[in-house]
């Protein structure tokens, strides 16, 4: 307990570095941003396929089970003000081994969802201009949406911030606007609906649907730089996942609502074809459009928060990889710069050399694995109260954590093998990377 206590205090030792310029309404803007991302622009069609006009009841249930989860987010995030996120929050708990094993996963995760995004931004972008079809300038544009990027996130997290919330509205637009004009366009009759689904079909969508809610957590790594951490953690939180859920059940019933069963056909662009039912081709051009943005907006606030993970990695000397050098400060901008160089590196890499597809599905487990984690560290958290009572709190909210981890046993256990042999061997291979440097330590000491 002594060594970790004084775990903590050397790393809030480092996070003094940064600058705390983070309020309730650029992380709100952040969270809101991370959460509605481009899956929201072709998930209604899933939703419809598999659930029919019943497909708000994933919605439902993914909002009642975020409920939960920010709040486990919520009472740690409160109690625990270092950069990292849930990683911090879990290393704090458990200790450095369980907490790298967490954001290794994390940072896995974040990696390659923003390398995914960014080929889907460019492909978009393409079907505008073809002639960026070709790979040599596929990959220019990939390097002028990382570069650009980097100058505006290490020049500082005001501006990191303060781009987050330009594209967050720029974003948001089109959807409002389809809801706006949509919601009076619906035949009520294509939403009715006489039949519940059964709990593995509803199980099996909101495994998928959890996409959707999923981004909180990358826009919570910052903690560092958040002022009054107490107090904005969770105002933020909570306005945030609101209008989330407000927006996307609007946007499956306005899709549900003006196209029927036929929703489900338009599996590539769904709410453009909606729109070109009530807007014509100038809205359904708006909603692609909306769709571009919308996946740039991803990256723009995955820019912001993750490589503030492997930030935290080297501020913690957890592994060989994720050495001191990675915990370097700029001397004039006070930003993990060469945090941000190598994490954008890397994912331009990978989008240039590879595809998201086969690692969604294991991120969203890899995920869920990680907030279980988090609902046990909140546990403990709650149980040390290492802020002496001066973090969120509220009459009963010990019961949150285990309600949650219930809620989220449930929907994974809705995943298939696969996933989990994956997540498994990712483990396996964090482990022994982290015993080579306990080894290496013992050695040299």
């Amino acid at each position: 307990m002594a060594d970790e206590t004084l775990f903590v205090a050397q790393a809030e030792e480092v996070d003094q570095q940064l600058i705390r310029a983070i309020g309730v309404p650029g992380l709100t803007a952040n969270i809101v941003n991370s959460t509605i991302g481009a899956g929201i622009f072709v998930l209604p069609a899933a939703m419809a396929a598999g659930l029919g006009p019943a497909a708000p009841l994933a919605f439902l249930c993914c909002a009642l089970a975020m409920v939960l989860f920010v709040t486990c987010f919520a009472l740690a995030g409160s109690r625990v003000s270092l950069t990292g996120g849930l990683y911090a929050y879990v290393e704090v708990a458990f200790g450095r081994y369980i907490g790298f094993l967490a954001g290794i996963l994390y940072c896995l995760s974040a990696i390659c969802a923003v390398a995914g995004i960014v080929n889907v931004f460019v492909s978009s972008i393409a079907g505008i201009i073809p002639a960026l079809n070709a790979p040599a300038l596929r990959i220019a544009v990939m390097a002028l949406v990382y570069g650009s990027l980097v100058v505006i996130n290490v020049r500082g997290v005001r501006e990191g911030a303060g781009a987050v919330t330009v594209v967050t509205i720029a974003k948001l637009l089109p959807i409002l606007l389809f809801i706006g004009v949509g919601i009076f366009f619906i035949h009520p009759a294509n939403l009715g609906w006489s039949v519940w689904p059964d709990s593995k079909s509803l199980g099996e969508n909101v495994v998928l649907l959890m996409f959707a809610f999923v981004g909180i957590e990358i826009a919570l790594i910052p903690s560092g730089e958040v002022k009054n951490p107490a107090r904005t953690v969770p105002r933020s939180i909570y306005i945030a996942l609101a209008i989330t859920t407000v927006i996307y059940i609007m946007i499956q019933l306005v899709g549900q609502g003006t196209l029927g069963a036929d929703l489900a056909r338009y599996k590539d662009a769904p709410l453009a074809e909606a729109a070109l039912t009530f807007l014509g081709p100038i809205g359904r051009t708006i909603l692609l459009a909306g769709a571009t943005v919308s996946a740039f907006g991803f990256v723009t606030s995955d820019i912001l928060s993750s490589p503030r993970m492997i930030y935290a990695l080297g501020r913690d000397g957890s592994i060989l990889i994720f050495s001191k050098w990675f915990a370097h400060v700029h001397q004039r901008y006070r930003t993990p710069d060469i945090a941000i160089y190598a994490y954008t590196l890397i994912a331009f890499v990978l989008s240039v050399t590879g595809s998201f597809e086969q690692l969604a599905l294991l991120s969203n487990v890899a995920l869920l694995l990680i907030y279980l984690l988090c609902f046990a560290a909140c546990l403990v958290l709650l149980q040390r109260d290492n802020k002496k009572g001066q973090g969120f709190a509220f009459p009963g909210m010990k019961i949150v954590p285990i309600l949650s981890i219930i809620a989220a046993v449930w929907i994974l256990a809705h995943a298939t093998r696969r996933e989990f042999v994956i997540t498994g061997e990712v483990l396996a291979g964090a482990s022994l990377l982290y015993a080579l440097n306990v080894l290496l330590k013992r050695r040299a000491a």
